[in-house]
């Protein structure tokens, strides 16, 4: 996460040095991704939601020698950060069908690098469409939350599989401190008691801190106030069993989790989404 700025940089060289295969960035343009450190074998690859951000990206790699090795477009019915203001995320030309031919078109001009689908992909039928309108592969999170071998806490597994469609919403007021549209299960604990301005401001963790007027990393929304924003550093640690006993959980989760409504195992879903097996969930 580009959001993740007092740690963002040390967070990348972390990765490079383990020899990671891969570094996915968003939550922000990651503008100077590639001038942090060489990547060696490590590809580089940005999460955009237009084509005017992966030229913008583009064009600044471009300078310091380096081009994406593939991109992710993230549409509107993802889980958790949304790259959209939220009167943009229900109009029609932002729906990923739309969004995906000008950034094809993009990826096509400044290197013909591989270009992957994220958010509203559920089913093998989905992935075969996007793949022939020119996807190069597909990114999904949601379907596999509900999974054996997810690190979801088991709260968070049955809220997934409990959730119907209207308890699926984007969170704005109270919303992340990063300040970007956040979709979680509205039954998440932490979001019922920002509603209720239940939790009060502190910050333990750091994560999403941002510079004061004397360049310390000192001032975070969810720190300052309860009115407009909840935790996610301590939400989401608490959704995957970090501290559980201390903070209550934050239930992110794409647009289709109300379709899921049981726990598989990760080979039973691959088997579905490969076209091996008939689908196990509607």
């Amino acid at each position: 996460m580009g959001a993740l700025v007092r740690d963002y940089n040390d967070s990348v060289k972390g990765a490079l040095d383990a020899g990671a295969d891969a570094i996915i960035s968003g939550a922000g343009l990651p503008l100077t991704l590639p001038a942090i450190q060489p990547p060696r074998d490590t590809a580089l690859i940005p999460i955009v939601s237009s084509a005017r951000a992966l030229e913008i990206i583009c064009k600044k790699w471009e300078r310091l020698g380096y081009m994406p090795d593939a991109v992710v477009l993230e549409g509107p019915l993802a889980g958790g950060h949304l790259g959209f203001k939220i009167d943009q995320i229900d109009i029609e030309p932002n729906k990923l069908e739309n969004l995906l031919p000008p950034v094809k078109d993009m990826a096509k001009k400044y290197g013909d690098f591989p270009v992957i689908v994220a958010g509203g992909i559920y089913t093998y039928d989905d992935i075969s469409r996007f793949i022939k309108m020119g996807a190069d592969g597909v990114q999904m999170g949601t379907r596999f939350l509900a999974t054996e071998e997810s690190s979801a806490s088991g709260e968070y597994k049955q809220a997934v599989i409990a959730a119907k469609e209207e308890d699926i919403v984007v969170a704005h007021d109270p919303g992340s401190p990063c300040g970007l549209p956040f979709r979680v299960i509205k039954q998440s604990p932490m979001y019922v008691s920002s509603l209720k301005r239940l939790r009060p401001p502190k910050c333990d963790k750091g994560y999403v801190l941002l510079k004061d007027k004397e360049g310390k990393f000192t001032i975070c929304p969810a720190k300052e106030s309860n009115e407009h924003h909840f935790c996610i550093c301590n939400g989401l640690l608490s959704s995957a069993g970090y501290n559980r006993d201390r903070e209550e959980p934050l239930y992110t989760v794409g647009t289709n989790a109300s379709r899921i409504d049981r726990i598989v195992s990760v080979k039973a879903l691959m088997d579905e989404l490969t076209g091996k097996a008939p689908a196990a969930v509607v």
